[in-house]
């Protein structure tokens, strides 16, 4: 279990009022505890520099909006400070190549 320790102050950047998402200003550890709209949210993983935090809980089918546009679809539940990213973003301009489980395949490829 990792340990909660509190981020930098401004370590995540809010683009648009109107955005769900956050984007991290430095690198986070699991168990950063940062101020997400007035609330103190504990990471539940890594997220890297220039990646996105959920501002809210998202339900899959929610559209992600950053710099007030929409960029994707959440296509499994998101916790408020969860990484949005591949695994659980689907472009909806681009499409998103997620690998299988054996890191050779892209999900819903043939394989050889």
């Amino acid at each position: 279990m990792p340990s909660t320790t509190p981020a930098q102050a401004g370590s995540l950047l809010l683009m648009s009022r109107e955005d769900n998402c956050l984007i991290a200003r430095v690198d986070l550890k699991a168990g950063a505890v940062v101020a997400i709209d007035g609330r103190t949210v504990t990471l539940p993983g890594d997220v890297r520099l220039g990646h996105k935090v959920a501002r809210r809980d998202l339900a899959p089918g929610d559209k992600v909006l950053r710099y007030g546009a929409i960029i994707g679809t959440a296509t499994v539940p998101i916790a408020i400070g969860a990484h949005i990213h591949t695994h659980n973003l689907e472009s909806d301009y681009i499409p998103t190549y997620t690998l299988e489980q054996d890191g050779h395949h892209f999900i819903g490829s043939k394989a050889p």
